[in-house]
């Protein structure tokens, strides 16, 4: 039997190190975790870094690509994030923020049909090019501004915004079915908070933040009012 591979190792420590500590315990997910190749959709140079626990930028400019939120997030932010979804087969899912398509390629195989929306032109022809790489079919990218969602297309069983805003509009939450489910991270530093919004009938939605973590902007999402005297 052959020795595990550098790539290997460092996938199994971020499952065990950094994944399973944040209370991801579904064993399918963590399969998925175990065998979707992570570095083929990290730029070659950050390849070094793509099982560590931290952002990576996706342009050269790693302070602008921070700012303005074109990065992958944290492995252990991604699979919460999967988890707590809890997407079926035959579910549709509509993502904000494609970034390199990680996240997509996570989605598309736990749903049916993902359609995902970027609004950086360079950031939609990587992601498309890494899901044609990995023979993902069922996603598509599209450039678009998602703060709006995707009206003409829904409603939709899920919808993850991969990135943080103030506040989920309440115009994406018309755009869930009844028993749909947002996962988004929200509020501002230095605390914000995954939350997760449930419609469970026409006007009722529920609402439950089970987990802090910061995250860079999503742009084109309204941010609260600044007064000045």
């Amino acid at each position: 039997m052959n020795a595990p591979t550098h790539l290997e190792h460092a996938r199994f420590n971020m499952i065990e190190q950094q994944i399973r500590p944040w209370d991801v315990l579904e064993t399918d997910i963590l399969q998925l975790l175990a065998t979707m190749r992570r570095e083929d959709f990290v730029p070659l140079a950050h390849k070094a870094l793509a099982f560590v626990d931290m952002r990576i930028p996706l342009m050269p400019d790693a302070e602008l690509a921070d700012r303005k939120g074109w990065c992958m997030l944290e492995p252990k932010l991604e699979a919460r994030m999967l988890q707590d979804l809890h997407i079926q087969p035959h579910e549709k899912v509509l993502e904000v923020g494609a970034g390199s398509g990680y996240m997509a390629a996570l989605l598309a195989h736990r749903a049916q049909r993902v359609i995902s929306l970027e609004m950086n032109p360079d950031l939609v022809k990587m992601a498309r090019a890494n899901l044609q790489r990995a023979a993902i079919t069922n996603v598509d990218v599209r450039e678009a501004d998602g703060s709006q969602g995707l009206a003409g297309e829904g409603p939709f069983d899920v919808i993850v915004l991969s990135g943080s805003v103030f506040e989920v509009p309440p115009g994406l939450l018309t755009q869930l079915k009844v028993g749909g489910r947002i996962g988004a991270i929200t509020g501002g530093e230095p605390v914000m908070r995954g939350t997760f919004i449930t419609r469970t009938g026409d006007a009722s939605y529920t609402t439950t933040q089970p987990w802090d973590i910061n995250s860079p902007r999503l742009h084109g999402f309204p941010e609260p009012s600044r007064f000045t005297f």
